[in-house]
């Protein structure tokens, strides 16, 4: 995935609505809240990889490239870039579309490393992809 003016062309993780619950004090949605979802998103990605249980273990700077605002729709898309024995690094692009129209720009994005773990919570080897 690249800073590309269209999304990617894979489909979505995660697809939902920004809602006011989720606004800081300046009526945007915070920046918490779209982290949030990332992680869902690359946690998501990385569960299906390793088949089971994982769990963030580092994020790579952020920055944001513009406002998600109330009733906007919010897609994240993830690619994992690199496995390890036990990790996997995955990177996630977060992307909105305005409520009432169909423009849609690139707001965030972010590389998430997790480990996958066994029942005991401690690190397990990556099945075969």
């Amino acid at each position: 995935m690249s800073g590309s003016e269209a999304p990617p062309d894979a489909a979505p993780v995660i697809r939902t609505i920004a809602m006011p619950a989720d606004t800081n004090p300046a009526g945007d949605i915070f920046g918490g809240w779209l982290m949030a979802q990332m992680d869902l998103a690359a946690g998501n990605a990385a569960a299906r990889r390793a088949r089971g249980r994982c769990a963030t273990v580092a994020v790579e700077a952020m920055s944001f490239l513009s406002p998600v605002r109330v009733g906007d729709e919010v897609s994240l898309y993830a690619e994992i870039l690199a496995t390890g024995r036990t990790s996997l690094r995955i990177r996630v692009e977060a992307w909105r579309r305005e409520r009432e129209g169909e423009h849609t720009n690139r707001v965030t994005e972010a590389v998430f490393t997790f480990v996958a773990l066994d029942a005991t919570g401690r690190p397990r080897p990556l099945p075969a992809a």
